[in-house]
């Protein structure tokens, strides 16, 4: 399964995230191309460590078995998964900074993980899950825009 740690698929991750630009459009859910690199790059500095959200409540009963099973292959994550209310994003802006902005976390992952990160909803992950599930998402919304 492919993981963020490896230098190939932060590579592949960095090639698609750089193929978005303003007129990329959505294949399915309501976000447009901002909003979803926004919410990418906000999610990347959740995962790092940087910012740290409450656990939901949920979670704690179910996030475990959720993260298995999202987790037991290669297969992309369902589309129109729910999110975080905090990185729902509202705005408009400059897609090039933002995706500048992911692009910059996404290399951080070539030497550096979270010991200590909780998941608001899937809970302590090791750092094979949490590159794993760092690749599944950013693949997520990348096939969202087809890139």
């Amino acid at each position: 399964m492919k993981t963020v740690y490896d230098k190939a698929t932060r590579d592949e991750l960095i090639r698609r995230i750089n193929t978005l630009d303003e007129n990329s459009s959505a294949q399915w859910g309501k976000m447009k191309v901002y909003q979803m690199v926004k919410h990418c790059r906000l999610w990347e500095e959740m995962m790092l460590g940087k910012t740290k959200y409450d656990r939901a409540f949920i979670g704690r009963i179910f996030g475990k078995l959720a993260l298995n099973t999202v987790l037991k292959n290669e297969a992309p994550l369902g589309r129109n998964s729910p999110t975080l209310p905090a990185l729902i994003i509202k705005d408009d802006g400059d897609v090039s900074i933002e995706k500048s902005k992911w692009i910059a976390l996404i290399q951080e992952h070539a030497n550096t993980w979270a010991p200590d990160l909780v998941h608001p909803f899937f809970g302590k992950l090791t750092k094979e899950q949490t590159g794993h599930l760092v690749y599944k998402h950013s693949d997520h919304h990348l096939r969202q825009f087809n890139s």
